[in-house]
């Protein structure tokens, strides 16, 4: 259980490429039905928090990284470019999971084709759109002069049969799509499937989670979300929506007993950090609470748990 708190915190964060704002209409259209998790990042907050940048450049995972030196490869900067940028994984038909980028912003789009067209690049053609090489093994396509598509052929092409070949899409998964009309504002949001959450869970609760009343409460997580802002110190909410109140109350006692736990034995900075950290639940739902300041956050990012943790 000692690692319930801060896995809580980043475990979400962590389990997928990177860390928004609104999506507009045209990501939207790109996004498959069997959405497994969503992470948004508004890249125009995170440029005035030096904190959300330096948990951005301590923790962000190695596929991020090479997402974002992608668009630089191909003359788009994120930290300049980019407004938003959105990492969606998705199932496929046979079950496989497969991850895309969108980023939007001003992109410049003429000014790419043009230099492409001079460097001799040519696009492979997919039903209507056309599929950028961008190096390392990802490749892009203009959904609009503001919007990129970015990531493996497969998974690019997946997102493509969605808005133009049938393929069933986020209008239809009403609980992924209902979850994120409600936090999609923060700086940083996620929201995730059943399987997604229950992952992130397990994660989170470390020892906790391999108690076999866990297995029980496992099968009864329905989805979940988090939101961060970095507008006031740091703020972190999650919320967990399960089968019933039972459930929700069980899960709501291990995440506090891991609270309390965290409170007594962690560092000086973990306990600083956690001082006003609160878990309720009400009627099927699970939220958690965390707040403090940019300096204590930033001394949490410095122990031993939060670098096993976001390892």
């Amino acid at each position: 259980m000692k690692q319930i708190v801060i896995g809580l915190l980043l475990s979400g964060a962590l389990c997928l490429p990177a860390w928004s704002a609104p999506l507009s209409n045209n990501a939207r259209t790109v996004v498959p039905q069997a959405v497994q998790q969503i992470i948004s990042v508004d890249y125009r907050e995170l440029r005035d928090s030096p904190t959300a940048h330096a948990l951005k450049d301590r923790v962000m995972p190695d596929n991020v990284k090479q997402f974002e030196n992608a668009l630089r490869a191909v003359g788009i900067d994120p930290d300049r470019d980019a407004e938003q940028i959105t990492f969606v994984t998705y199932r496929t038909p046979k079950g496989i999971v497969q991850g895309i980028g969108i980023a939007q912003g001003p992109f410049r789009q003429k000014e790419f084709l043009a230099k492409a067209k001079a460097k001799k690049i040519k696009p492979e053609k997919y039903l209507l759109s056309d599929i950028y090489p961008m190096g390392s093994g990802m490749q892009m396509v203009f959904l609009d002069p503001t919007t990129i598509l970015f990531g493996e052929n497969k998974a690019i092409k997946g997102a493509i049969d969605v808005r133009d070949n049938g393929a069933e899409s986020l209008a239809s998964n009403h609980t992924i799509d209902d979850l994120i009309t409600s936090v999609q504002n923060a700086t940083v949001w996620s929201v995730l499937d059943q399987t997604g959450t229950q992952n992130m869970m397990r994660s989170a609760l470390g020892q906790a989670g391999s108690l076999t009343d866990f297995d029980v409460v496992k099968k009864r997580l329905l989805a979940s979300d988090y939101v961060m802002n970095f507008s006031n110190g740091v703020t972190f909410d999650l919320n967990v929506k399960t089968s019933d109140n039972v459930t929700a109350a069980s899960l709501s006692g291990l995440m506090k007993a891991g609270v309390l736990y965290r409170r007594m034995s962690g560092t000086d900075s973990e306990k600083l950090a956690l001082e006003n950290t609160t878990v309720d639940s009400s009627n099927d739902i699970v939220s958690m609470h965390f707040k403090t300041d940019d300096q204590r956050f930033q001394a949490l990012m410095k122990t031993d748990l939060f670098t096993a943790v976001s390892r």
